[in-house]
């Protein structure tokens, strides 16, 4: 592929090293104006330059315009940046509202799924992601051992302190009380994640 990029021609095979070549050169470019540039003067189509831009910035290679933008924290929680929060608050409602119907055949396994889940993984996996809630600071498969583990050590902690209190170990209050932690981890986890987005940029 032949590029001209800033008056300058060069021979590459590479259409990533392009791409972060001309990114670099206009200076955290807008999205739109990035694409326009590598289709009319690197001879990309718009397929190729969209998919290769995409791919570099999940990669953190090229940095454009659009990410540096500071949100509000009101802002950051209606955004697409929280949309694993949503479906978190999604599952456990799914979860608690299923446990109190009536169990019938098919609705029954979909309990069995979701409560294993909800027992075995979520709070675990909150837990760790308001401590750790970079990305980068744990590997999938660390997250993943500590996220069981940790919940393995939750579950039998929030029912020892059940049965001290006056509703004891019973389905609505070890639901609603699993239901309460993993909310509330996943909350503390966004606003962490929003401290972590105003300090990416500076601000």
């Amino acid at each position: 592929m032949v590029t001209n990029v800033e008056g300058e021609k060069k021979l590459t095979k590479d259409p990533e090293k392009v791409v972060e070549y001309l990114a670099m050169t206009m200076g955290s470019p807008r999205l739109s104006d990035l694409i326009h540039r590598l289709v009319k003067d690197s001879g990309f189509t718009f397929e190729e330059a969209a998919k290769t831009v995409y791919l570099l910035w999940k990669k953190d290679r090229v940095d454009l315009t659009r990410t540096r933008q500071c949100l509000s924290l009101r802002k950051y929680i209606l955004s697409l940046e929280s949309l694993r929060f949503w479906a978190i608050t999604a599952l456990i409602t799914l979860t608690v509202l299923i446990a109190f119907l009536q169990a019938n055949a098919p609705l029954l396994y979909v309990r069995y799924v979701l409560g294993s889940i909800f027992v075995l993984y979520m709070p675990g996996s909150m837990l760790i992601e308001a401590l750790y809630p970079k990305s980068g600071d744990l590997e999938n498969v660390e997250r993943l051992a500590l996220s069981i583990g940790l919940s393995l050590a939750i579950v039998p902690f929030i029912g020892l302190l059940l049965n001290y209190s006056p509703w004891g170990i019973e389905l609505a209050p070890i639901t609603i009380s699993l239901a309460l932690f993993t909310e509330a981890t996943a909350s503390i986890a966004l606003v962490r994640k929003h401290q972590y987005h105003i300090l990416s940029l500076g601000k």
